[in-house]
């Protein structure tokens, strides 16, 4: 929102100067942006009016002109303005004026012809204006006077960056109710009165969707002239909030929404086909803008329609079919009232922003549409004439927001800012803002006003009073806390270090949004139904994830497209997969993943460069599972996911459950995702990871320690994992320690068989193992393992 300071006056006097005045809004959070001037720096410009004016005699292009600034003699200046005309009002500076860019006005020939001082232009004065000539000012402009003081040009624009919520603040009537509050000063509030119809004409209005538009009003006003010049108070008021003057009927729209933040629009009635219909768009239906852009409009867009077609688009953007035009002479003088959620997002949808969306989408004061239109009918006759009909409305009532009340307690006010605010002051703030205040036994009770969307609870009205009050007022009191001791189970495992341990094999911290493409994302699970956003971003952030890897590979596309060649990243989050049975619908899933590719190690003079591969990606999870010291609990099997390479692919069990799986990503899918070289990932469930075995105690054996070595030949689809198992189940308490340490395939083995050479490490806390009892041992495990894989010892 942009404003100017002389307008704000206007309103309510806070007694302060620019740099003050956006300190304490800022303050009050309204964020300043910036402060500029409105004009540049100039003196000894006035107003003169053109007595005289003539073609130069030797140059096709110059005017010479006699200039009555209301001195004793005219002045003779040679001007180059095509529109330059006699019985013109001027901007002329004299001799001796300075001009923007310490430029100086001195007697000077242009052509042979005296010069006595400079018909000047907005740019020439700093002015932000589009013309193509000198300033043409009103027939009423006083001769003689200032132009700096005529037009008010010593003042500043202010431009606020307001927050979604601060819907109440983007009009000058916002802006003055706040800055009335903050220095508790009476705002000017304007008098509005009816404007009484003249002549009977009227528009019948249906509202075919009234949850989406409960309340329109109309109004015709007929035979006014388009051609009216825009008061120059009005253009200079426009100006300086950031809108270009365009005629006096648009001119008159954006004034009234700048004045209240209620977003107008005029149809020209000519070419209007019956009434006002307030529907939604069919599927497909086409509307063309006021920018001359052709639209395919969505079946949830609001439109504003006649008996035969779609004008505008509701709350957006009018249609060009009906815009007013130099040729209308009857208008027909729209306001309405659309719900938020009916405007949010549609706008975007379709390329578009406008000062009326951008009110809309946060929220307009539902009770505001009477008051405007007839603001707007008063100027509307004021400048451009015409007689005008009728106010005719079509409102819903069930389906207007309703006034919320929230009590305010006194104890829960100070508990939240920790101080104490006098009850009288803090009555006295609710009021100013607009609140009916009553004041009950704890605190207060307050009804809030139509035009604020974002008090609903409590702390909102804490929010006010913290921030009228001054936030740099609340004093620094360092907070007071007993120390108590943390409750943490021992069997716990902290994400913490979970991460610090991927941190120590090398990977980076990746944080990326929850929403992502959707079509990436059907690549790699395209069984899985996914979440899509009704008001996404943007169309490639529109599916709620259902998995960490379409983010994490998007960071690994990212990278590669910038030379990074060697990749180690993970990620702890939600995924979100539709569920009936769960709350709101939504299973949401912590999870903790990782993406690796590259080569195994950056490259070095004493290590051989290999990319990595299955076993990395597995090292690095056992890695992570070791620190749950129940390693035992965890199992690797094969698994077939079509995102995943079929042979370099497996899930993770604890305990028989399936909780994460890993591999490389499909070679068919790796340039679908944008990737340029192999990648592997894996994903767990974060609580499978958290929870630890916790560590007992036990008695360390005194007694010497025995290995054996077993060479066994079994089938090649025989897991190794497998052997291990029932190993350490045979063995009981005595096999402290098994190891594979070699896997050979080749000279002496059958082509279908292999050999697996396992240590098997034999003790016992009590006394020292025989050489028997050893052997019976390893005869037990040698025979379990015979049954159970048709194993036989190796030759």
């Amino acid at each position: 929102m942009k404003f100017s300071k002389s307008w704000l006056e206007q309103w309510v006097t806070s007694g302060l100067n620019a740099d003050a005045l956006a300190e304490q809004i800022t303050m009050a959070g309204l964020e300043v942006d910036g402060v500029e001037p409105v004009a540049g720096d100039f003196s000894q410009v006035l107003v003169g009016e053109v007595v005289e004016c003539g073609q130069h005699p030797d140059a096709d292009k110059l005017r010479v002109t006699k200039i009555n600034v209301g001195g004793d003699e005219l002045l003779d200046i040679v001007c180059g303005a095509p529109n330059c005309r006699q019985g013109l009002k001027v901007a002329v500076a004299v001799v001796g004026a300075v001009l923007p860019g310490d430029f100086k006005i001195k007697k000077a020939k242009l052509r042979g012809q005296p010069s006595h001082g400079m018909l000047c232009s907005f740019s020439e004065l700093g002015i932000d204006v589009e013309s193509d000539g000198i300033i043409e000012l009103p027939q009423d402009a006083p001769i003689g006077v200032q132009v700096r003081d005529y037009l008010g040009l010593n003042d500043v624009t202010i431009e606020v960056d307001l927050t979604p919520n601060r819907a109440d603040c983007l009009s000058m009537a916002g802006l003055a109710r706040e800055v009335g509050v903050l220095n508790q000063q009476d705002v000017n509030w304007p008098e509005i009165p009816a404007v009484p119809a003249t002549i009977r004409d009227a528009v019948d209005i249906r509202l075919d969707d009234p949850a989406s538009c409960p309340r329109y009003l109309g109004r015709v006003v007929k035979n006014i002239d388009v051609r009216a010049e825009t008061p120059i108070w009005m253009q200079e008021k426009l100006r300086r909030s950031g809108i270009r003057s365009i005629d006096p009927v648009v001119d008159i729209t954006n004034f009234v929404l700048l004045e209240w933040g209620q977003p107008m629009h005029a149809f020209d009635l000519a070419t209007l086909n019956g009434g006002i219909v307030v529907r939604k768009a069919e599927q497909g239906e086409k509307l063309t803008l006021l920018d001359g852009t052709e639209v395919t409009l969505n079946d949830d867009t609001l439109v504003i329609a006649d008996s035969e077609r779609p004008v505008a688009m509701a709350g957006i953007f009018g249609g060009e079919a009906t815009g007013v035009t130099e040729a209308t002479k009857d208008v027909l003088l729209e306001c309405a009232f659309f719900q938020p959620l009916a405007i949010t997002g549609r706008a975007r949808r379709y390329g578009l922003h406008t000062d009326s969306s951008h009110r809309f989408e946060r929220g307009v004061d539902y009770q505001l549409q009477h008051k405007v239109m007839e603001r707007a009918t008063a100027l509307l006759l004021e400048i451009c004439g015409g007689e005008a009909g009728p106010v005719i409305e079509a409102v819903s009532e069930a389906d207007l927001p309703r006034a919320a009340t929230v009590s305010l307690r006194h104890s829960r006010l100070n508990a939240l800012i920790g101080i104490e605010i006098p009850a009288e002051q803090v009555t006295e703030m609710l009021t100013r803002l607009g609140l009916a205040v009553t004041v009950t036994s704890d605190g207060w009770q307050v009804v809030v006003p139509s035009y604020r969307f974002d008090i609903s609870i409590e702390e909102d009205l804490v929010e006010e009073v913290a921030r009228i009050y001054g936030y740099n007022q609340i004093p620094n009191v360092a907070p007071v806390a007993g120390l108590t001791m943390s409750s943490h189970q021992e069997s716990s495992l902290s994400l913490n270090r979970l991460k610090d341990a991927l941190v120590d094999l090398g990977y980076q911290e990746a944080i990326t949004y929850s929403f992502v493409d959707p079509d990436k994302q059907r690549l790699l699970f395209p069984d899985a139904d996914a979440l899509i956003l009704p008001n996404p971003i943007a169309a490639d952030m529109s599916a709620m994830r259902v998995s960490l890897w379409p983010g994490l590979i998007q960071a690994a596309v990212y990278n590669q497209n910038r030379q990074q060649s060697r990749l180690r990243l993970f990620e702890q989050g939600l995924t979100f997969i539709p569920d009936n049975s769960a709350e709101n619908g939504v299973r949401q899933t912590p999870v903790l993943a990782g993406l690796l590719l590259g080569p195994v190690v950056d490259e070095h003079w004493d290590m051989n460069s290999r990319g990595v591969d299955f076993f990395d990606v597995k090292g690095d999870l056992e890695s992570l599972l070791a620190l749950s010291h129940d390693e035992l609990s965890f199992t690797f099997i094969r698994t077939e996911q079509v995102s995943l390479h079929p042979g370099q692919s497996a899930a993770l069990l604890r305990d028989g459950q399936q909780v994460g799986v890993l591999g490389a990503i499909h070679p068919s899918l790796l340039r679908k995702l944008g990737l340029k070289s192999q990648a592997y990932v894996f994903e767990v469930q974060l609580d499978a990871l958290t929870r630890r075995r916790v560590p007992e105690a036990g008695e360390i054996s005194r007694f010497p320690a025995n290995r054996r070595d077993l060479a066994l030949v079994v089938e090649q689809s025989v897991a190794a994992s497998d052997i291990l198992d029932l190993v350490r189940k045979v063995g009981g308490k005595q096999v402290v320690g098994v190891n594979l340490f070699d896997v050979y395939q080749g000279q002496g083995i059958a082509d279908d068989k292999k050999s697996l050479a396992l240590s098997l490490v034999l003790q016992d806390t009590q006394r020292t193992l025989e050489e028997k009892e050893i052997a019976d041992t390893l005869a037990n495990i040698v025979s379990a393992l015979s049954v159970e894989f048709n194993a036989s010892l190796r030759d």
